[in-house]
């Protein structure tokens, strides 16, 4: 595999015994900044692999778009010899990164408390839905599940609606995110006292500090706030227009200059002397009102016809894209975030990119995902120092899958 030795976090290694998306989220963030991930998957794999409908090679998209730059080790747990070796690579890792239900680790006799008491310098992360502690904590937790609870869900679809689930799985992504930071901020605390940590991520939690302004305005007002449609809960042009062909732009004209300015834009001037768009303020009571004049003056032209003359007027602009023009868009192309990962014998599969640049580390490795056990050998040997005879032993005990 590709490596590059001065990477942000070349030199720590994690232990990766996630599956499905919020915990391989995290460690793809840890990879992409240069970390040594051991992805441990139980003999059947990951359950992302199998999800359907897009596969290349046998393994779904699904699962490639978070797992470069891994390493892929395949131990079956459940087996007395392969939890030994589970323990084994903890304690020669930096970080342990887990989300299976609270508990469930503890039952099989692997836990953050034990092991940090043979190696205080141990930093674990366990990432679940409701938290380790709590009413919720043996309650299962889906993205969706998470959306609901925390409110988001009661934000997100036009007024008078029905909730609707965000576009992408942001319960899942936010608790990746949140995990990500967490352990980068306990890896600083062990380069400073030299001790670990134990993290405790709640998927809802993450969601629920995500409802930022929201939630301070309720509790503040004692207002609930309903579906937020296309705009802003305090600036009404803040918002998305449908143009003449059809396509949705946005603009953020949120200062009095640029209201100026789209009413300039529009060829209606006369709004500028009209009394219930005199402020913000006045614009916000009128919103009913003032909405439909500029529904009705966004449709003289088309999208593309918009975005030059809004851009003159320095009012922020962007066309609501579908996934075929994001993936086209020459700012996404310039920045790199559409990578093509190749795999040794020639299987390709495109996915985003890493939204992080640095400036001063060196390249960043593009290693396409790994088959299931491809690294099982290596890692025992080189980490565990286990002899070839010894691995075959455990081949054979069925306690580990090696060559992929």
């Amino acid at each position: 595999m590709e490596k590059t030795k001065d990477r942000p976090l070349a030199g720590i290694r994690v232990l990766d015994l996630t599956q499905f998306l919020s915990g391989p989220f995290a460690t793809q963030i840890l990879a992409d900044l240069g970390a040594e991930i051991l992805k441990l998957e139980p003999p059947q794999g990951d359950p992302i692999r199998a999800v359907p409908p897009h596969f290349v090679d046998g393994d779904s998209v699904y699962y490639l778009c978070i797992n470069r730059n891994k390493t892929c080790v395949a131990i079956d747990m459940k087996a007395p010899a392969g939890l030994a070796l589970v323990k084994r690579l903890a304690l020669a890792s930096d970080i342990v990164m887990e989300n299976f239900r609270p508990g469930v680790l503890e039952r099989l006799g692997f836990s953050a408390e034990k092991l940090r008491k043979e190696k205080p310098s141990l930093i674990w992360c366990s990432i679940s839905g409701f938290g380790q502690d709590g009413p919720y904590r043996n309650k299962p937790a889906y993205d969706m599940i998470v959306q609901a609870l925390s409110g988001g869900m009661s934000l997100t679809g036009e007024t008078g609606g029905a909730p609707v689930r965000a576009g992408i799985p942001i319960g899942d992504l936010g608790a990746g995110l949140y995990s990500a930071v967490a352990v980068l901020a306990a890896l600083n605390r062990r380069n400073a006292c030299g001790k670990g940590d134990t993290i405790d991520i709640s998927m809802l939690d993450c969601q629920a500090a995500m409802l930022c302004y929201q939630a301070a305005y309720y509790m503040h007002s004692g207002v609930v706030p309903g579906r937020q449609g296309r705009g802003h809960e305090s600036i009404p042009t803040y918002r998305s227009f449908e143009a003449k062909d059809g396509i949705h732009i946005v603009i953020t004209a949120n200062t009095e200059r640029m209201w100026q300015a789209l009413a300039r834009a529009l060829g209606h001037e006369e709004w500028l002397t009209d009394p219930r768009f005199a402020s913000n303020t006045e614009r916000l009571a009128n919103k009913l009102a003032l909405w439909p004049l500029l529904e009705e003056a966004f449709r003289a032209k088309n999208a593309d016809e918009w975005i030059p003359l809004l851009e003159k007027e320095e009012i922020p602009v962007g066309v609501v894209n579908t996934l075929d023009r994001v993936m086209k868009d020459p700012q996404i192309l310039h920045r790199d975030m559409v990578l093509s990962l190749e795999s040794e014998n020639g299987t390709a599969a495109r996915v985003t990119g890493n939204p992080m640049k640095f400036k001063e580390s060196g390249a960043e490795a593009r290693n396409y995902p790994r088959a299931l056990g491809a690294d099982t050998e290596a890692v025992l040997g080189g980490v565990l120092n286990l002899s070839q005879a010894e691995i075959a032993e455990l081949v054979r005990a069925k306690a580990i899958i090696a060559g992929g």
